[in-house]
């Protein structure tokens, strides 16, 4: 599966990471799909432009050999680019059942397990630049009760971003990160339902109550962080590295 133009998208099951490899998959690039369940992995490749030239591997990227492995199973020589957006949410508490090291060790630990891994096969690629995008998330920069796991995580990966971006210039691999806000996923729909129940209002009432929060007075779309993600890994793009792009409406303006 040698190919000079390869991407591996971690978490392309659902959401986010699905509709940057059904973006990506429409510029003549070649993927490899990471995600901890295979079934949703196929349904990401089946939807995906020439699907029959992409290929699904299961894995857990907080287990360095589980990505290691997913690798070398792979049968890819090179990686052109990475897009790292793996992760989970929901909150946390410290108590008995604190999902601290749950969130910590997917969001942050397991994008530091992945790159990693995959920097021998980004460093072989024959391409003048190579590239890797973070996902982090506007939690990076504000904080929420009961996610402290989740908004440590998110800003963990933007120190991680900047020390790498600085690490691997002398490689030609420019690293970057994006921000997003609410997007239109299933993820942030269980966060507006864990909302709407703690205050015990309706869900479209929370979904109101949000987005007084955002000067655009909406969500994002899926393919909107897909297309920028697209950007980022251009051939077009050669100046951008250690950089955060926020994403969000306007709901946050550092």
């Amino acid at each position: 599966m040698e190919n000079t133009k390869t991407i591996l998208v971690t978490g392309a099951g659902s959401g986010i990471g699905r509709a940057i490899s059904q973006y990506l998959s429409k510029n003549a690039y070649t993927l490899v799909l990471l995600g901890r369940n295979l079934n949703n992995l196929e349904e990401t490749k089946n939807s995906l432009e020439n699907s029959d030239k992409h290929q699904c591997i299961s894995c857990d990227i907080r287990i360095k050999k589980d990505v290691a492995t997913a690798l070398a199973n792979s049968k890819i020589k090179s990686l052109y680019a990475l897009v790292a957006n793996a992760g989970i949410g929901g909150e946390n508490s410290y108590s008995a059942d604190d999902r601290w090291h749950e969130i910590i060790d997917t969001n942050l630990t397991g994008t530091y397990n992945t790159i990693h891994e995959c920097l021998p096969y980004l460093k072989k690629n024959k391409a003048s630049f190579k590239k890797i995008v973070i996902i982090s998330s506007i939690l990076a920069r504000l904080g929420v009760p009961g996610y402290s796991a989740y908004c440590a995580s998110k800003a963990g990966l933007l120190g991680l971003n900047r020390s790498l971006a600085i690490e691997l210039a002398q490689d030609k691999i420019l690293v970057n990160a994006l921000c997003p806000g609410w997007v239109n996923t299933d993820m942030a729909h269980e966060g507006l339902q864990a909302f709407s129940e703690a205050l015990k209002i309706s869900k479209e009432e929370a979904h109101t109550k949000a987005m007084t929060d955002v000067p655009l007075g909406k969500m994002s779309e899926p393919d909107e962080i897909a297309q920028l993600t697209a950007f980022l890994v251009s051939g077009a793009q050669t100046s951008i590295t250690g950089q955060t792009l926020d994403i969000n409406n306007g709901a946050m303006m550092p």
